[in-house]
């Protein structure tokens, strides 16, 4: 495992290190005038002319542009000893013989390898138009144009065409060469700007350095396979080793099996031993439960017993409060009868002897059958808890 650990620590250092030379290697050059990317930079320009750049131009304040007639909207900046460019929403400069572009007037240069289309098409007696602001015999009413501005509306400007068909280019009774004339003028500039020496010295110094990176690739290609077999001898190694560590590896889950099924086998007896243990610590628990449940059984059912008995109780002295007020009343209700009696006169004693003796009649046969009433309902309820007695006994054999 060990072994292992260290090849892939091996392994991922190789990998950095390949990252590494793949960040400082530089870029080829292209043909097709795209930018060329200048994150590497030296003093003496051995990997390209990007790494070394054009010296600052000097601004106090963000310059005025006009644009040239007869171009795709090319501005330039007048009154400044170099050529310094705005098109297509760049700046451009030429340097000995070479083309830099950047988003600011006055930074951030990068390599361009090529010459910008825009180029041809501008009039190399620019300069002298534009002091004698006289272009081609017809009057030229240039106008300043703001950095700010133009940055601004640039864009508008070469979509509405607006120089060319609002303001013709501010030069006066001007009629735009035709377009056969123009593809002219644009080879003739292109040839005799092939034949400057600048450029001729650019273009041998430019096949220089990509003979040189040819080279610098052919190495880079030569170490990258012997890297590559090296990786390889490293990965047959790491195959080797890993085939080790799975023997071994299946060796230990061998014996881990084992020991895993002994320990599954304790596991299971000392389970069982937990379920018999188990099952009659439940049986103990049912009993005990069972004779906590007759133990309640019969408290409910004494309780049930001297519940009723209480009942039955409360419903005597009921019955014989309600009797007792019976009696009450009949006796408050004679009084007041005799009471009205006494009050007739003595017109009525005979009429009221008469009425008393029925009265009296009908007390006795009250009393007669109230106590005939009373001495069934005693009977009753003496034969109802002599039943209930009968019934618990019964109930307490069983």
């Amino acid at each position: 495992m060990l072994k292992l650990q260290s090849s892939v620590k091996f392994l991922f250092c190789i990998w950095v290190v390949t990252a590494f030379l793949g960040c400082v290697i530089p870029p080829t050059y292209q043909s097709n005038g795209q930018y060329v990317d200048t994150q590497y930079q030296g003093s003496t320009g051995q990997y390209g002319y990007d790494s070394v750049l054009p010296p600052p131009i000097g601004f106090q304040s963000p310059p005025d542009v006009i644009v040239l007639p007869d171009t795709n909207y090319v501005y330039v900046v007048p009154g400044i000893s170099v050529d310094l460019f705005f098109w297509d929403g760049w700046w451009w400069r030429p340097w000995e013989g070479r083309w830099y572009r950047s988003q600011y007037y006055n930074q951030g240069w990068s390599y361009y390898n090529n010459v910008p289309s825009f180029y041809y098409d501008v009039d190399p007696g620019w300069r002298g138009y534009y002091r004698d602001r006289n272009w081609y015999g017809h009057r030229w009413n240039y106008e300043r144009i703001p950095t700010q501005r133009l940055q601004q509306n640039w864009k508008s400007w070469n979509n509405n065409r607006y120089w060319e068909n609002q303001r013709t280019w501010g030069v006066q009774g001007y009629q735009p060469r035709p377009q056969q004339q123009r593809q002219e003028l644009r080879q003739q500039r292109q040839q005799q700007y092939q034949q400057r020496p600048e450029f001729q010295r650019s273009q041998q110094r430019i096949q220089q350095d990509q003979q040189r990176q040819l080279d610098l690739k052919r190495q880079q290609d030569l170490k990258r396979q012997q890297d590559q077999q090296r990786q390889q001898d490293q990965q047959r190694q790491l195959d080797l080793q890993r085939q080790q560590d799975q023997k071994r590896q299946e060796d230990q889950k061998i014996q881990q099996d084992q020991k895993r099924q002994q320990d599954l086998q304790r596991q299971q007896d000392q389970k069982r031993q937990q379920d018999l243990q188990r099952q009659e610590y439940q049986k103990r628990q049912q009993d005990q439960q069972r004779q906590k449940d007759l133990h309640r059984q019969q408290d409910q059912k004494r309780q049930q017993d001297l519940q009723r008995q209480e009942s039955q109780k409360r419903q005597q002295d009921q019955q014989r409060q309600k009797d007792l007020q019976r009696q009450q009343d009949q006796k408050r209700l004679k009084d007041q009868q005799g009471q009205q009696q006494k009050k007739q006169g003595q017109q009525d004693q005979q009429k009221q002897k008469v009425d008393k003796q029925k009265e009296d009649k009908l007390k006795e046969d009250k009393l007669k059958e109230d106590k005939l009433k009373e001495d069934k309902l005693k009977e009753d309820k003496q034969k109802k808890s002599q039943e209930e007695h009968d019934r618990g006994n019964s109930e307490r054999r069983r």
